[in-house]
């Protein structure tokens, strides 16, 4: 059994007052990816272009995000070969929604946020559906006193990660090229314009749903925002709509815990595993260790 990884240092710091303002950089990337989806998409699309977005999003959502960025490099669920690390890592940055700092920020800030007794809605996913993606896809919140985060040195100083961070966009190019020179601009525009788009608003939309009402089985005391798992979507979410057993076992590399809860990305472990491949692989804790949680009604 792993521990949770906890990178926030919230003691002096409010979690609920603060603003909500543009993110230049953010903003025009992710609008920037819309607009020639739609526009190329009209004059540039195949049913090859169209199979390229399908595989590529969900792989590189499966083996990089889920994998890669979510369950090794933000919860250290797992341990594995650097260079098996840096290759999962590297597909969760050209999934396209940050760098590997900033794939860490966001997560670690918004879930100390939520762990809170309160938070702004900008956390809590509170406001409606149409303002929250406007704030997420946009924005960033400006706090008044902000948390520090710390992330540990065998992460923050590695030159390959550092590298990323910096030019995280521009890891689209060489994949561009690949799909140019493949299968010309239908293949660019659906694999990487699409792609990108598709994959950081999906993100966005499991999300907002996870963090609203719905089923749960776990509760934890005092935390302001209670997360939901989703339905049967377990396939085309990686495993990441199993969000309340997330919240409750963030320490554990299976998300989807009950034989009914699919989870592909733990699948995707199990294979790695069996090879040797992967190894202290983190589960749930015991039912000794769960002071922390209560069973939801």
């Amino acid at each position: 059994m792993r521990p949770p990884v906890f990178r926030v240092d919230g003691s002096e710091a409010d979690a609920v007052h603060g603003r909500v303002v543009w993110a230049p950089g953010k903003s025009l990337w992710i609008n920037t990816c819309l607009v020639c989806f739609v526009g190329g998409a009209v004059f540039a699309t195949s049913l090859s272009a169209i199979l390229v977005f399908v595989v590529t999003t969900y792989l590189s959502l499966l083996l990089g995000h889920s994998v890669g960025a979510h369950r090794k490099l933000i919860h250290c669920t797992y341990e594995c070969s650097k260079p098996l690390e840096r290759a999962l890592v590297y597909l969760g940055v050209v999934v396209g929604m940050a760098g590997p700092f900033g794939l860490i920020r966001v997560h670690d800030v918004r879930d100390w946020a939520q762990r809170e007794p309160d938070c702004h809605n900008f956390f809590s996913h509170r406001e409606p559906l149409w303002k929250d993606a406007l704030w997420q896809l946009n924005c960033r919140f400006s706090f008044d006193r902000p948390p520090r985060l710390r992330i540990e040195s065998g992460v923050a100083e590695d030159p390959f990660y550092r590298f990323l961070e910096r030019t995280w966009v521009l890891q689209q190019l060489p994949v561009a090229v690949g799909l140019f020179l493949l299968g010309g601009w239908p293949w660019v525009v659906w694999g990487v314009f699409g792609r990108v788009f598709v994959s950081v608003a999906g993100h966005w939309t499991v999300t907002f749903l996870t963090h609203n009402p719905g089923p749960r089985k776990w509760m934890i005391p005092d935390a302001g925002v209670q997360a939901s798992n989703l339905l049967g979507v377990g396939f085309i979410t990686m495993g990441e709509c199993w969000h309340n057993n997330h919240h409750a076992f963030p320490e554990s590399a299976r998300i989807g815990l009950a034989p009914a809860e699919f989870d592909p990305g733990w699948l995707v472990l199990q294979w790695l595993e069996s090879a040797g491949l992967v190894w202290n692989v983190g589960s749930p804790r015991p039912e000794e260790e769960r002071q922390d949680l209560v069973r939801a009604a």
